[in-house]
């Protein structure tokens, strides 16, 4: 028979960590309950930090708002986050200083300093794209994702958790998370693999895993023919959140091996039919079920440092669900006169931040407490180049989304006058409770971002 992490006379509260036990001693954790703060709101709710990387950089007359730092409108390519537009903060004028310097060429330099504002390493592993005589090594230093990791993952099942969208070479010129110095990490691109890692005990032979889940649906039968234990001291919102949480797990334990759609905030993904991970077509439907996943990830909290990297910065994506026939960076090379091209690049910049509006859209619909998901991540969008047609890592274009738990003043559009980017990195660093005053090389940095912090 099972037993219960019995709860308190009432009056009391219900630990953070209480547990329906079963057999073996195996336990099932509760979600957050009102009987376990008295008030929803009283529950100090981790930060999530994550980062949205798209490659080639912007079409800025078309990316940038108008208006003041308060009274703003969001220019096309930015209009489809107009539904999250007082939790953005838009930012211009921040230059990419430590990028100007070291070896590699502009799109090596760009996403291999855009996390971790440190210069490239000096070798011989990676030709540059205008001159295959000059060549480099890997990123020179630890990414601020990476970072924040170390600071802050050790409570979840993943330190972090980096996705990729037929990000496929590997390569400084599509690596854009580094542990430290030349110690690239690599994103994920198949997002089965990733359920895998998520949900999986990878380490355990098959046989193990049977028999680990024979006990598992033992203790959760238990568990759940001892549930009206528990409900009968319990009001009829924690009532109704148990139920739905178990019946999640219970789902859960039913399709490991068939993954299904499931309700509630802790909701594993339906992954669908299986699909080439690397056809140029299926690009879109990858990118869907890699952002279902990250919130997944986050909503259970298996980890609270993401990334989802969309390709590598020189890949020869076609866009043909915008009706285009020319690679992304072919388009980002051409004339800026050129009408019909930069109407596709536009296209393009508004395609990945409809795909950053869902996944905000998704983030906002888990509720914690009297807030969302949403309220605690800080939410990241960078690039590798400010431009396509001038490389420049100047006057770089940046998107941060969310509250990251109350730390931001957000509902602005900010402009600088050539800070450096890392200072941005220090001002996240802060706005995720890790108290740096400096980030990668401090030759480009004097301190926090002024402006972003509440």
């Amino acid at each position: 028979m099972s037993r219960i992490a019995r709860p308190r006379p009432s009056g009391r509260r219900l630990g953070r960590r209480a547990f329906l036990r079963g057999a073996g001693g195996l336990a099932v954790a509760l979600p957050f309950l009102d009987a376990m703060s008295g008030s929803a709101s009283a529950v100090d709710f981790p930060k999530r930090f994550v980062v949205f990387f798209t490659g080639l950089g912007t079409v800025k007359k078309a990316w940038s708002p108008t208006g003041t730092e308060t009274s703003f409108e969001l220019g096309e390519i930015l209009g489809p986050l107009d539904p999250f537009k007082d939790r953005l903060l838009v930012l211009e004028g921040i230059d990419m200083e430590s990028a100007h310097h070291g070896p590699g060429d502009p799109h090596q330099q760009g996403i291999g300093h855009a996390l971790t504002g440190t210069e490239l390493q000096e070798g011989d592993l990676f030709p540059y794209a205008c001159n295959a005589a000059a060549k480099v090594g890997w990123g020179g230093g630890i990414s601020v994702d990476q970072f924040l990791a170390a600071q802050l993952g050790q409570h979840t099942k993943l330190p972090s958790l980096e996705l990729g969208v037929q990000v496929q070479h590997a390569n400084v010129s599509s690596r854009l998370s580094y542990l430290g110095p030349g110690q690239p990490v690599p994103p994920e691109d198949d997002p089965r693999a990733a359920f895998d890692r998520l949900f999986l005990d990878l380490s355990a032979d098959p046989e193990v895993l049977a028999r680990r889940r024979v006990l598992r649906r033992r203790v959760l039968d238990d568990v759940l023919e001892d549930y009206s234990a528990l409900a009968r001291t319990l009001g009829g919102e924690d009532r109704a959140k148990i139920e739905h949480h178990l019946e999640a797990i219970d789902q859960i334990e039913k399709r490991l091996d068939a993954p299904a759609l499931l309700g509630g905030a802790c909701a594993i993904p339906s992954l669908g039919e299986p699909l080439d991970v690397y056809t140029n077509d299926n690009f879109p439907a990858i990118g869907a079920a890699q952002i279902d996943l990250l919130v997944t990830a986050l909503a259970c909290d298996l980890t609270r440092i993401a990334s989802i990297q969309w390709s590598a910065t020189q890949a020869g994506k076609v866009f043909t669900w915008l009706g285009q026939s020319e690679t992304h960076h072919a388009l980002s090379h051409s004339s800026m006169n050129n009408d019909e091209k930069q109407r596709q690049l536009i296209d393009i910049g508004r395609w990945q931040a409809t795909q950053l509006a869902d996944l905000l859209g998704k983030l906002d619909a888990v509720k914690e407490g009297t807030g969302t998901l949403l309220d605690n991540t800080l939410v990241l969008w960078c690039t590798d180049i400010a431009v396509g047609q001038s490389h420049a890592r100047r006057d770089m274009p940046y998107v941060i989304a969310g509250g990251a738990g109350g730390a931001l003043r957000t509902g602005r559009y900010l402009r600088y006058g050539g800070d450096p980017h890392n200072n941005l990195l220090v001002a996240l660093c802060n706005a995720m409770g890790v108290g740096v005053s400096t980030f990668g090389n401090p030759a480009y940095c004097t301190g926090p971002l002024p402006g972003l912090l509440a």
